[in-house]
């Protein structure tokens, strides 16, 4: 799943949002993780559950299917895009908070922890407030700037700029498996999440 997934998923506790929003990319691999306080480590492993739980399951290797040959490697990171967009196409259905406050309650929150987050992220953080990435989501011209950015990263050689072409001809297809998928997934993470929280 991709940002926004990992932030609702993370049930509005702060750390462990943090924590869950910061696993990726930032070099925090295998006990790494130990280094940060406690309730954010919590969200670094809940990220990690939600990722295994998300790469082994039938219908997002459905999804991924459909863009494989076009992608390759590259198929996962893209459904997990455009799941983010079903979610925050349909965000209403999963919280009574509107996506516009939920996303400015993420940018205060990083923006009040900013000492505590990895370099990369600190660097991102602007970025990402001024382009509202998190609403941005909710529609395929917000979907298609994401997949531009992450085709440069890849040096153009993933070809993900083109993507929404997919998005579009599947787009049925794609919503009803991310909603079925969801379901699954938030109940998943729920019960990760008060596990690793009793441990604390």
């Amino acid at each position: 799943m991709n940002y926004l997934a990992h932030i609702y998923l993370s049930e509005s506790k702060e750390k462990v949002t943090i924590g869950n929003f910061i696993a990726d990319g930032n070099g925090i691999t295998g006990k790494s993780y130990k280094k940060f306080p406690k309730a954010i480590q919590v969200g670094i492993l809940l990220h990690r559950q939600i990722d295994t739980f998300t790469d082994a399951h039938p219908i997002v290797k459905q999804s991924t299917k459909r863009l494989h040959k076009n992608y390759g490697h590259y198929s996962g990171i893209i459904v997990d895009i455009f799941y983010d967009h079903f979610l925050a196409k349909n965000w209403s259905k999963y919280s009574e908070i509107s996506l516009e406050d939920e996303a400015q309650w993420f940018y205060t929150l990083l923006q009040n922890n900013f000492d505590t987050l990895p370099e990369r992220t600190q660097y991102l953080l602007p970025y990402m407030v001024k382009a509202n990435w998190l609403v941005s989501y909710s529609n395929i011209k917000g979907i298609e700037d994401v997949l531009v950015g992450m085709d440069k990263r890849t040096k153009n050689l993933s070809h993900m700029h083109l993507a929404t072409k997919e998005l579009r001809m599947y787009y049925d297809e794609f919503e009803a498996e991310f909603t079925t998928f969801f379901e699954e997934l938030r109940t998943f993470s729920h019960h990760k999440l008060n596990s690793l929280l009793d441990t604390i």
